[in-house]
This record gives structure tokens, sequence and C-alpha cells, in this order.
């Protein structure tokens, strides 16, 4: 049976929340018979491999630091025998080898739900869960994914973006961009985090509230969003699975007290709705008609192609209950958990969503093997005894 390396942790302000994730997959995977490498990334970037960081209580244990433990730190990358498979050594002249045949990210946030981490797999042509790079860093991105939708004619709510350097080198030309292009309500977002950290609801134009939310936002990122609120609200959420033949999910409406559905609704509150614990902060089916439920589900399937997603993604919508107007929020290349909670209540047991996803993993590879990778060329023949001259890159 094929060994599936479990990475979670990295350098993200959903550190935390990947930890959980990791540790429900790692469990399920064990369940289903199959052979796991836990691959922990510390909040410093440090890889670190072992059997017991399969154990939740290696991070809940305060007594158990994991991140300052040296034992887990000994092991290395092999590059000369890692193709098809990643091969980790551990150090010293007897180490242990760790091959690890399929690689399932359980990462959330920057450095490895964005493509970062997909990119090294791909390098070592080692099959992995989830979306590929470009899919991954586009869903990552709230402004990009606005702009693919707007592009293929998807509805989303109107917005402004820009980066870190622009807000201090132009904050009054921006402000003004915003006060005439955007209506009160807004809400302001650091474009690539999720779990609903650094994102502030802004009621009005009084004060500096705009600011100071544009401020936080910029904490937390380099790149910030602002875009209008949506009024009479429905947050609903639908997933998808798949590459060619797209499955979707059962919706899910989530409720909320507070202006956004923000961390502590979604990890904390009554156990969390996000990790499918709460009783109060979620309502599965969603509560709308079977037109509207057939709406988003089409349209979450739209939008998944367009950004070119694979494995799984989560779709969030808004819905304004009084006008019916639909819009695509964010798009989740990795959602929390795996959103298990919404696909048992679609009828898809946990076993078998981890066995689709690594169907699709697996299915991405061999499609990979009919795509020519490289192009004969008879350039360098032909360039003979030619010297390249550094002094302005000229052939001599």
């Amino acid at each position: 049976m094929k060994t599936i390396g479990v990475f979670f942790g990295s350098r993200s302000t959903e550190h935390d929340i990947s930890i959980i994730t990791a540790q429900l997959i790692i469990s399920g995977l064990k369940g289903l018979g199959y052979p796991v490498v836990p691959v922990y990334l510390t909040k410093k970037g440090e890889w670190m491999i072992d059997e017991a960081l399969g154990e939740l209580k290696r991070f809940t244990d305060p007594t158990k630091i994991v991140e300052e433990n040296n034992v887990y730190k000994e092991y290395f990358l092999d590059l000369e025998n890692s193709h098809g498979k990643l091969v980790l050594k551990k150090k010293g002249f007897s180490g242990k080898t760790v091959i690890i045949d399929i690689a399932f990210p359980a990462l959330h946030g920057p450095y490895g739900e964005d493509g970062i981490i997909q990119g090294i797999f791909e390098m070592f042509d080692v099959p992995y869960v989830g979306c590929d790079v470009a899919s991954s860093s586009l869903a990552m991105d709230k402004a990009l994914t606005k702009q693919i939708c707007q592009a293929n004619g998807i509805p989303i709510t109107k917005y402004v973006y820009f980066y870190k350097n622009e807000w201090q080198e132009n904050k009054e030309m921006l402000l003004n961009l915003i006060a005439k292009k955007l209506t009160w309500p807004l809400f302001v977002k650091p474009v690539h985090l999720g779990s609903s950290i650094g994102i502030t609801k802004v009621k009005n134009k009084k004060g500096t509230d705009l600011e100071d939310a544009i401020d936080v936002a910029l904490y937390y990122d380099n790149k910030v969003l602002v875009e209008e609120g949506v009024e009479n609200v429905m947050d609903a959420t639908c997933c998808i699975v798949g590459n060619k033949e797209l499955q979707a999910s059962a919706l899910q409406e989530s409720a909320f007290q507070s202006d956004l559905f923000d961390f502590n609704e979604k990890y904390l509150k009554e156990g969390g709705s996000q990790l499918g614990k709460s009783k109060s902060g979620i309502v599965i089916p969603a509560r709308v008609s079977d037109m509207m439920m057939r709406k988003i589900q089409q349209m979450a399937k739209e939008v998944y192609r367009a950004l070119g997603c694979s494995g799984i993604s989560r779709v969030d919508f808004l819905l304004n209950k009084k006008t019916n107007e639909l819009f695509v929020a964010e798009v989740n290349p990795l959602p929390g958990t795996l959103y298990h909670h919404l696909w048992k209540a679609s009828g898809v047991e946990f076993d078998e969503l981890l066995r689709l996803l690594i169907g699709f993993a697996e299915e991405r590879q061999e499609n990979k093997k009919t795509i020519m990778s490289y192009f004969q060329s008879s350039v360098l023949a032909n360039l003979n005894s030619a010297k390249l001259n550094s002094k302005g890159s000229k052939l001599t």
C-alpha cells in the first residue's frame, strides 16, 4: 500500500487549524490501512517527522512542546533519489529512510495552501491531494478570484484592492477611490488569509474606522481587499470534489450573531461551526428553495472550473434573502477539516471522501504522463564553438 505523507502546520496565522485538519486526516488514513508519515512544518519553517506527531496530544499538552524537541528535526530531503516520491533520510550513518509516495497537504493559509508546497511536489513529480500550483495561488488571492469570476460573468460584489506600498504612498487617493466606487457598509480583508483573520466590517464613513481597518489587514498581508457588504445576507457554502466530473455537496448556511462570520464563530463558539460541531452556528441543508440550491451548486462548479481547481475546494456565497441576489464571496482551495461534516450530511462518509481525494491525486498524476514536458531542439548544437559575452550577452 502506498505511503501517504500528511503535511501540516507551517508559517501561517491558521497554523493551529492546520494541526486539527491534519490529525483528522491522519486518523482517517490509518483507519483505511494506509501507512502514514506526519510531516509537521513549524512556525519557523522547520520540517519535523515522527510517528508521534500524528497524535493530537503532542500539540495540546504544554509539557511536551513539539517545536523545541530536536529529535523530530533530524531528517533531510534526499534530492538525488526523490523522483516520483519524496525520500527523507535521518542524519547519521545508520539513518532511517522515509519514503512518501503521495503527499496530502493539510495546510491552511500562506506557505501551504497558496501553491508554494504544491510547487515542491511538482518539482519532484510526486502525486498530491488537492488543487495544483496555479489554482491554489489564484484561489488564495481574494482579489484575483474576483477578477477571474468577473471575466467569466460570475456575480461578485464591487471591490477595490491595493498593495501596502500603494497605501503608504497614496492613502488619500485610495480613500477617495473607495468612497467614489463603493457603498457602505464595507468589508476590509487581507487578500491571502482565511478563517476571517484580519477582517473588519466598516459601517459608515465617519471617523478613521476605514483607515484603521486597512491598517489591520495590512498587518497580516501586503495586499488588501475592500468590498461592498450585502444586506439581508445569508452566508452559504458549497463544497466541490473532482477533476473532470464534479460533485457538489449539500449547502451549508452559516448563522452568526456578530457583524461577520469571525474566527470565534468558526472555531471556538460551541465547538466551532467550521469544525461541524456547533449546533446553532450551522444549518444543513441551507434554508433556500430547491431552485436556489441548484443555482448555487452549479455556480460553485463554474467557479471551480474557472480557477482550474482539482481534488477539492469550497466556494462561499453571499445571498441577499430579500432580492435573491447571489454573489461569490471567496474560494477556499483546502477547506478546514476537509469540511467532512458537510460531506457527511451530503451522504459521503469521511473514509469515502479520503479515498476519492487520493484517487483524484493519482488520476491527475497519470494524466500528466500524457503531456510532453520537453522539446527536442538543435539550438545548442548549432552554437558550435560560439561563446556568450557577459558584457551584453552577445554571441561571439
